[in-house]
């Protein structure tokens, strides 16, 4: 596809505002049942694994169904079952990847709420197709279910595009920070008695946001934007001891480490010290 072709398709689904209706209402039940801040949507996120836990799920579908396609392709006769079996176990394994899916997709807005949901209607679409061709192969159709199942593949095939086009072209589950430059240096970014204690503060140095807490006799200080959506952590809650995400209630420690998820990345925290009255900063301590 040419890129100019591509770009212009893209573009066009995430102006799809026709979707934007049935999304806020589908986005307000996956919330009510996977609450926000709930260990289950720890779970679902990957905060316990260190990235999303949704891509890699989806290798699993589309691994077996790839592999189903070339049995069936190639195999012969002797290949029918496991192609069958390779067929329902893809199906069993694209529930847990698109409740997945469903959980991060409710922290979305606007176009990447679009593509998002177009890619789950198409992941919908090849399931249903996918389902179809098991029951047609039980029920010895098999020339049937054949072709729905690669039906299926074609449109899961369109769908994963989506699902890349969200991930690196939008930057859905990526860290937020990993393009983030900071002093290497020691660099004032604001005078010790503009801290209350307790309380977050915003400075700034060449345009990268900084938020800063003075804790009794201790300052520390962490990037601004959030490694999960981008959010301000300035514009949270400090419990003494975390730093949580006005946006969807990640919480970091003061060294940055990850205290409770969505979150699946660490935040980057820097070396401080007062000197003179000033709080200066230097490069994040090593994540």
């Amino acid at each position: 596809m040419e890129p100019i072709v591509r770009e212009a398709l893209i573009q066009r689904v995430e102006e799809l505002k026709e979707l934007d209706p049935i999304a806020k209402q589908v986005q307000t039940i996956v919330r009510r049942v996977i609450p926000q801040e709930s260990q289950l949507k720890d779970a679902l996120s990957g905060t316990w694994l260190g990235h999303p836990v949704h891509p890699p799920l989806t290798d699993v579908v589309i691994g077996m169904w790839t592999s189903a396609w070339f049995l069936d392709l190639l195999g012969g006769e002797d290949s029918e079952n496991a192609s069958d079996r390779l067929i329902g176990a893809g199906i069993l394994a694209a529930v847990p990847t698109a409740i997945a899916g469903l959980s991060d997709w409710a922290e979305l807005y606007g176009g990447s709420r679009r593509v998002g949901s177009l890619h789950a209607i198409g992941n919908t679409t090849a399931l249903g197709l996918q389902g179809m061709s098991w029951l047609a192969r039980k029920q010895d159709r098999r020339g049937l279910g054949v072709g729905l199942s690669m039906l299926g593949m074609a449109v899961a095939t369109a769908s994963a595009w989506l699902g890349g086009h969200l991930s690196f072209g939008r930057g859905g589950g990526v860290d937020q920070t990993v393009f983030e430059s900071w002093p290497t240096e020691w660099t004032g970014i604001i005078d010790e008695d503009q801290l209350e204690d307790e309380k977050l503060t915003h400075a700034s140095i060449d345009g990268v946001s900084i938020a800063v807490v003075k804790s009794g006799d201790q300052v520390h200080a962490m990037l601004d934007r959030c490694s999960h959506r981008g959010c301000s952590l300035h514009e949270g809650e400090f419990d003494g001891s975390t730093i949580t995400c006005p946006c969807h209630g990640s919480a970091f420690r003061l060294d940055g480490s990850v205290a409770k998820g969505p979150t699946t990345y660490p935040q980057p925290s820097f070396a401080v010290r007062v000197r003179d009255g000033r709080v200066e900063i230097s490069a994040p301590d090593p994540r």
